[in-house]
């Protein structure tokens, strides 16, 4: 049966057959180290625009946490993940022809802020034009069914194993909402600054083509729970340093992805500012964030003499009328997560706005959250 919607699709043997756009069948911009992780990439590009627009048509589901950071995840581990109705999807794309096995990066499967509840097994044929998904499993079924694979980090389990029907993943979901879908996962132990500055100097290094089978797991799970160690492996790998300098940004302008995430460079209103010749103009920068539903906008610039380093950041609706609600938090932490001293401001009641002061030395880094989470957050290295 072929759809009469946006997105072309078939069923054959209970499996789910759609056609890939012809923008993915192009080669992409994006820079990556090496061909392999180029090819796997394209390979996940070509799945997710195939896949993303069927799933829309009939459900919520947004990539997770966002678009723009994707090839930080292509770069270190095959797989795309999918936020669908309060469940997670990966996407794991092969072009193999003989399909007796799923295998999925451990990454997915043991590391607490990446894991899913379904993966799905995706043959994709950029000849042909086309993708299948063949099969899929939880992550339950993961492990306590799949075998794992110490010479390449993998779960496999085998397509007798595997639901083949797509559709029975929904029905699922309906009549057995209290089916267990994960299975327990270990805390992966935090990195410590000095670890994770000797990781990124060492597995930065492109020459290194599968960094993440050259240090052991755990090591090499918690540099890549981090969001913000993990984009920085990724550029470090493309051979760019210190690309996320406020400072610099402010002098030359923000660079691609950070402009790509939404931050941009804004003339600040002087009046809430404090300053005393109304005159001068006070640079700063801006991102919107979606929370909730609604629209909020954070931003971040110096306050007093330049000499003090002195940074604020504020956050605040974009719409005049409404305020933050109560229970909203504002939060800033160290690189390495770490909370200190007036780090933190809190909505006891509605109010207008949320901010942190901060003194920081010249290259200090933060990390900034918001409470509740905002729509595609992913943890964000600021270097001052």
């Amino acid at each position: 049966m072929i759809s009469s919607g946006a997105t072309p699709f078939s069923f054959m043997n209970d499996r789910l057959y759609l056609e890939i756009p012809e923008s993915a069948l192009e080669p992409q911009n994006q820079a990556f180290s090496s061909p392999g992780a180029a090819w796997q990439a394209r390979l996940n590009q070509m799945s997710l625009e195939a896949i993303l627009p069927w799933l829309q048509e009939e459900r919520a589901a947004q990539v997770w946490p966002s678009v723009a950071v994707l090839p930080s995840f292509w770069e270190v581990a095959n797989g795309t993940a999918i936020e669908c109705e309060g469940m997670r999807l990966v996407l794991l794309p092969s072009t193999a022809i003989d399909l007796q096995e799923l295998r999925v990066p451990q990454e997915w499967v043991d590391i607490p802020h990446w894991s899913a509840d379904y993966y799905l097994a995706v043959q994709v044929n950029p000849d042909a034009g086309w993708i299948k998904i063949w099969g899929y499993t939880t992550h339950h079924s993961l492990k306590t069914k799949g075998t794992h694979h110490d010479s390449d980090r993998t779960y496999s389990l085998d397509e007798d194993d595997l639901i083949q029907d797509l559709n029975v993943l929904w029905i699922a979901r309906q009549l057995c909402p209290e089916e267990p879908l994960r299975a327990d996962v270990a805390d992966i132990p935090a990195l410590l600054l000095p670890q994770a500055e000797n990781l990124l100097e060492r597995l930065g290094n492109p020459e290194i083509v599968f960094p993440r089978l050259a240090v052991p797991f755990q090591l090499w799970a918690a540099l890549l729970e981090h969001g913000g160690w993990r984009q920085r492996l990724y550029e470090r790998r493309q051979g760019l340093l210190n690309s996320w300098s406020v400072p610099q940004w402010l002098q030359s302008g923000i660079l691609s992805l950070a402009g790509q995430l939404g931050w941009k460079e804004q003339i600040l209103p002087l009046a809430a500012q404090g300053m005393r010749n109304p005159a001068e103009r006070l640079n700063g920068l801006s991102r919107q964030l979606v929370i909730a539903g609604n629209l909020y906008e954070l931003q971040v610039f110096p306050r007093g003499n330049p000499a003090d380093h002195i940074w604020r950041f504020e956050l605040h609706s974009r719409d005049a009328d409404r305020c933050i609600p109560s229970g909203f938090k504002l939060r800033l932490l160290t690189e390495d997560l770490q909370p200190f001293n007036h780090n933190e401001d809190t909505a006891i009641e509605a109010i207008d706005q949320l901010y942190v002061d901060v003194i920081l030395e010249p290259g200090e880094s933060l990390v900034w959250e918001v409470e509740p989470t905002p729509e595609g957050y992913d943890q964000e290295i600021l270097n001052f």
